[in-house]
């Protein structure tokens, strides 16, 4: 209860709990950053749940976007989430969930981040401030309504546990006597069920692995022939491992994929990647919910072509501990520089199609693939960016740690030892203030009666690309097959229904909803003011050939 990780699981949530706050203030009744993403990606999880626990063998066909099929693979998956969406029903529970979760995803952000950067060699203060800078960099709180974007702590802690499973450190290099192969069967594990999460992120993170394997694919033979005292370099075991646990990997990752190529495409992917692609003042310029850059960097901000994914500042105190990690660290020089060329590597990505027109970078890489898989913007490699940039910075702070102990043990009385070690903590200080965080936390809205009693296949008026995905909460008491849906892939199809149901109730709209073999139309009166339905209640019907039922606070068209 009090072992090294033990206390950074304790500190983790804590921090991931003061750093969030108000998150779990009212967790039943506030939603994080705004209601439109996080109410999608609620419902996600709680039909992941649901269709789990029911019928499994439907998982890629949701009650949403009916009746398309595969419609659950419009947007990243959060499949890994399964066992929590089987606690509880309804929008109550499914706000909960995700607000828990929301906070668990920071916490395992700081947890992966120092098991990495003290797996590499890192002492405990430096693997502090790197897993700080990591969880709670501040351009990350721009990506606070992305529940798929925040939950990419798995991708440290897999490569911490197949680091130590195969007893390797940047700093000690090689150890066969350190090696232990149930960390790197853990370590295959824990990959998998961070790509389960989603391939924005789960597509680069397959990337580094598949180029970790490559080296250690050549770089063995090489120390085998080299030092052939250290035979073998791999235990059999241990191989064996690595053999199933990479091909366990690549199938559930391609099975896991098929949906998403089935999909239909959002459109030209250069046009896509282009237009989020962000330019490299980004890199210094924080988003609208940092409490410390959120204003002073308003002006700047501004001039972006997409403030919400542009405003990439990592912090300016990592960029100053990592510039000082390039001259003062406890890694070698060489490590250093090649720390560096990985930086450049992700800034280059990062960019986009800014970094000549991204015709030998991004768009070979990720210019080919599907849009469902959500790869096309750029601005997301900043995981990578941050990461390299922590372990940077982790190589100064625990060398300055380092140098204050010697200098301490040098005096006689040993002075000025403590003041000496509580100076090691200023750079963790200043790391937490940059992630002072000013998110909102709107209410959720409140579920209305008639979607806990109206079945489906049917539509829920008004429809909007924001609304639909508040409907979706909504329809987690029931799970009725609806035609709506919304997020961060849509159907084509969906901007055509729109516009094709304005006019409802009339006989081409009847027409075209009976086409799509839809029962009902539920028409919400609180929501309809001010959109083209708002007198849709109150139309006569008869002629219509349609039957329709006053609600409390609903009016249900039934259209057969």
């Amino acid at each position: 209860m009090i072992h090294e990780y033990a206390l950074v699981v304790y500190a983790g949530v804590l921090l991931a709990v003061a750093l969030t706050w108000p998150t779990l203030r009212y967790p039943l009744h506030t939603l994080p950053q705004d209601i439109w993403d996080p109410s999608r990606q609620a419902w996600q999880v709680a039909w992941i749940g649901h269709i789990l626990l029911t019928d499994p063998a439907r998982l890629w066909q949701s009650n949403a976007f009916f009746p398309l099929t595969d419609n659950f693979a419009f947007g990243n998956s959060l499949l890994g989430y399964a066992p929590f969406g089987m606690v509880g029903e309804g929008p109550a529970a499914a706000v909960l969930r995700y607000n828990i979760l929301f906070v668990l995803a920071h916490a395992l952000l700081v947890i992966g981040g120092y098991a990495l950067v003290r797996q590499l060699g890192a002492g405990r203060t430096g693997a502090a401030v790197a897993a700080v800078a990591f969880a709670f960099a501040p351009w990350r709180l721009a990506q606070e309504g992305h529940l798929d974007i925040i939950s990419a702590g798995g991708i440290p802690l897999a490569l911490a546990m197949l680091a130590r499973g195969h007893g390797w450190s940047l700093r000690r290099g090689l150890r066969p006597d350190r090696r232990r192969a149930g960390w790197a069967a853990a370590g295959w594990i824990v990959a998998a069920w961070q790509v389960s999460l989603g391939f924005s992120l789960g597509v680069p993170f397959l990337g580094v692995l598949g180029l970790i394997l490559v080296v250690l694919l050549l770089g063995t033979p090489i120390r085998f022939l080299r030092r052939p005292a250290e035979r073998p370099i791999l235990g059999s075991r241990l191989m064996l491992i690595d053999l199933a646990g990479s091909l366990f990997l690549a199938c559930f990752s391609l099975l896991l994929a098929i949906p998403y190529f089935r999909a239909p495409d959002t459109g030209p992917a250069g046009t896509e990647i282009a237009f989020f692609s962000p330019p490299l003042r980004s890199l210094l310029i924080g988003p609208a919910e940092s409490r410390i850059w959120g204003a002073p960097h308003e002006v700047p901000r501004s001039s972006l072509g997409w403030p919400s994914e542009m405003g990439l500042l990592p912090g300016f105190v990592l960029y100053a501990l990592a510039l000082a990690g390039l001259a003062f660290s406890i890694w070698t020089l060489r490590q250093r520089l090649l720390l560096l060329a990985g930086l450049a590597v992700t800034i280059v990505l990062t960019l986009g199609t800014n970094f000549y027109e991204g015709r030998y970078t991004y768009l070979p890489l990720f210019g080919h693939l599907p849009g469902s898989l959500g790869l096309r913007i750029p601005g997301r490699f900043m995981v990578w960016a941050t990461l390299l940039l922590a372990v940077l910075a982790a190589g100064a702070v625990a060398e300055f740690v380092r140098r204050a102990e010697h200098l301490s043990e040098q005096r006689i009385p040993p002075w000025p030892g403590p003041w000496l070690r509580l100076a090691t903590f200023v750079p963790l200080m200043l790391v937490l203030a940059e992630g002072w965080n000013a998110t909102a936390h709107p209410l959720a809205p409140v579920q209305p009666t008639a979607m806990r009693t109206v079945s489906g296949p049917m539509l829920v008026l008004p429809t909007t690309a924001l609304t639909d995905q508040t409907i979706m909460l909504w329809s987690t008491t029931r799970f009725q097959p609806m035609v709506n849906g919304a997020g961060g892939f849509d159907a084509a199809r969906q901007a055509e229904m729109r516009a094709r149901v304005q006019s409802f109730p009339d006989a081409a709209s009847i027409e075209y909803l009976r086409s799509l073999n839809i029962d009902r139309v539920l028409l919400l009166r609180s929501e309809v003011a001010g959109t083209p339905w708002e007198r849709a209640g109150d139309i006569p019907v008869d002629a219509l050939g349609i039957r329709r039922e006053d609600l409390d606070d609903a009016v249900v068209f039934h259209l057969r």
